[in-house]
């Protein structure tokens, strides 16, 4: 008697992976500001600092060119905190002005998480623009690849 196959095929990719996933959704599109504070000689401020390396991605930042990430270094042991200022329709969706993370005890993914949840979902939709049609793709709509003459027989 065999026992029936249950699980994954596959491992999964790990946290690596996972990062990568939820770093493909963020956008950044309703925020304004983004400050990231800590203390680099906290104990739990590796997370914070990853997350502000990907914050800085060309992917995030094409998100939002507009958007200023502004790191603040201090030293007074306070907890590392990541505050969102968000853009004049983002506040009226959400009807707060910032969001704010305190990431002492958090992890890379989960901030990613955080950020995708609270942040990514407050972006106003895109608006859409209208396609330029090629040559080509114009005559096609029209019903004919011709010129519109036609041959004339001579008899």
């Amino acid at each position: 008697m065999s026992v029936p196959f249950s699980g994954a095929l596959r491992r999964s990719g790990g946290i690596v992976s996972a990062i990568g996933k939820q770093l493909k959704s963020v956008n950044l599109k309703g925020v304004k500001r983004i400050t990231v504070q800590f203390d680099p000689f906290a104990e739990n401020v590796k997370s914070t600092r990853e997350f502000l390396f990907l914050l800085s991605t060309p992917k995030v930042a094409a998100s939002n060119p507009k958007c200023v990430v502004k790191p603040e270094i201090v030293c007074d042991r306070q907890p590392a905190n990541i505050k969102f200022a968000l853009i004049d329709s983002a506040q009226e969706q959400a009807k707060v002005k910032e969001i704010r993370f305190n990431s002492d005890n958090l992890n890379t993914l989960e901030l990613l998480q955080l950020c995708n949840k609270h942040v990514s979902s407050l972006a106003p939709p895109e608006e859409v623009t209208n396609k330029v049609l090629t040559k080509a793709e114009k005559q096609k709509l029209a019903g004919g690849a011709g010129g519109g003459k036609k041959a004339i027989k001579k008899k």
